[in-house]
Formats: C-alpha cells, sequence, structure tokens
C-alpha cells in the first residue's frame, strides 16, 4: 500500500466546486459544467440498492467500466475531515469534525469508498484495465434521506475535473439521482477531442442513471 507521501495531489484547484449552486454561472476558469437528474425509482428496497451501488462501484460496473479500489492509506483515513453540513437554506446542521473513517463492506464484500479512498475506472480486458482513469475521493456526506460523493481526477486522467453523484430520497417515497460535473481536457493535444468528449459524458452519466434504475439484484444473483 502506498504510504500518504506517495499519493499525487488531484490534478484540479476548485475542489468540491460541483456543490457550488451557481456552478453554471460561474464555473471554474476554463471548465465546463454539467448536470444530469432523473428519478432513479421509489421506496426504501431502491434506497437502500441505490446507496450501496454508489459506493462500493456498482455504478460504474453497470455503466460498463470496470473498478480497481485503492484505499487511503490508514494516517490518511485517521485524519478524515468532515465539513460543516448545511440545510438547504445555508443554515449549518453539523458541526466540521476530524475523524476515522471506519471500512465497511457491501453485502458481497466489496469496501464502500471513503473519504480519501481512490478508484480507477477503465475498460476491462482479462485482469488489465484499459484506458484508466484515476480518480480519488474529495468528498462523501451521507443523512439519512441524501448521499453526495465527489471523486476529482488524478495525474494519468484524460480530464481535469470533479464528478459528483447526489442520491435524494423524496419525501414521497421517489429516489434521485443527479449527476454534476465540471471539466477540461488534461492535455493540450486533448482539446481537437473536446467536442467529441462531451458527448461522451453525456452518454456515461445516462449509463449512470441507468444503473441506478434497473433491477434490483437478489443476494443470490450477486454470489
Amino acid at each position: 500500500m502506498r504510504s500518504s507521501s506517495d499519493r499525487p495531489a488531484v490534478t484540479y484547484a476548485a475542489v468540491g466546486a460541483t456543490q457550488a449552486p451557481d456552478l453554471f454561472a460561474f464555473p471554474p476558469r476554463g471548465y465546463s459544467p454539467s448536470e444530469y437528474r432523473a428519478r432513479i425509482g421509489h421506496g426504501d428496497a431502491r434506497w437502500a440498492y441505490a446507496v450501496e451501488a454508489l459506493l462500493d462501484g456498482d455504478v460504474y460496473r453497470g455503466a460498463g467500466m470496470a473498478v480497481r479500489y485503492h484505499p487511503a492509506p490508514d494516517p490518511v483515513v485517521d485524519g478524515s475531515y468532515s465539513p460543516v453540513g448545511f440545510d438547504r437554506d445555508g443554515e449549518p446542521t453539523a458541526p466540521a469534525e476530524v475523524s476515522s473513517a471506519e471500512q465497511v463492506f457491501s453485502a458481497d464484500g466489496r469496501p464502500l469508498l471513503r473519504p480519501a479512498d481512490e478508484i480507477t475506472v477503465g475498460l476491462g480486458v482479462g485482469d488489465r484495465l484499459l484506458f484508466p482513469l484515476p480518480t480519488r475521493v474529495v468528498l462523501l456526506e451521507r443523512t439519512d434521506d441524501r448521499v453526495t460523493l465527489a471523486m476529482g481526477t488524478l495525474p494519468g486522467h484524460v480530464l481535469r475535473g470533479e464528478e459528483a453523484f447526489t442520491l435524494t430520497h423524496a419525501s414521497d417515497g421517489s429516489i434521485w439521482l443527479t449527476v454534476r460535473s465540471f471539466a477540461r481536457p488534461a492535455h493540450w493535444w486533448l482539446w481537437p477531442l473536446w467536442p467529441g468528449m462531451l458527448v461522451a459524458r453525456r452518454l456515461i452519466a445516462a449509463r449512470f442513471l441507468r444503473s441506478l434504475a434497473g433491477p434490483i439484484p437478489t443476494r443470490e444473483a450477486t454470489e
């Protein structure tokens, strides 16, 4: 396992900007924002399934990607920072704190993501991962009816920026997923491909939404 000193920084400066209410009016300079939102189901069973699928990487697998999990080193996890919590009116609801993020596993034995954990997604071919896209958890907030997971790009990713998934359990029982991001090509020579990359972002976001809206697998179907 890599030490904390071996971990590269994310490749953009505006960490957490996916949560800014004025992201579309004032995105980080040079970045293109996007947002996709859809109802993915209804009820407690859908909520439990969607939360676990988001935090164990199944949202990526359901979109056709292979996932490699890289846990954060213990010294990093032990010093995990949770920011001040705010409600929709901007009023603080929970204080900031520094604590240890306990490792939790899904029913299938997959580790659930914690702050500072990393995952690399890409095209799986046997044991190989083609076109790897490394990211790090830069924000993880969880309440009884809302979960937000934000992933920041690391060196080696074709993009620079952040992508956030927010699951919401509405008062009427409906479950909604919002995929919010801002990005730009990581290298100058990728700019001619940017129009096609924008299309790919939309298609992948649609796959994320369909992934969590699909049939809820039984335990036997996943073993």
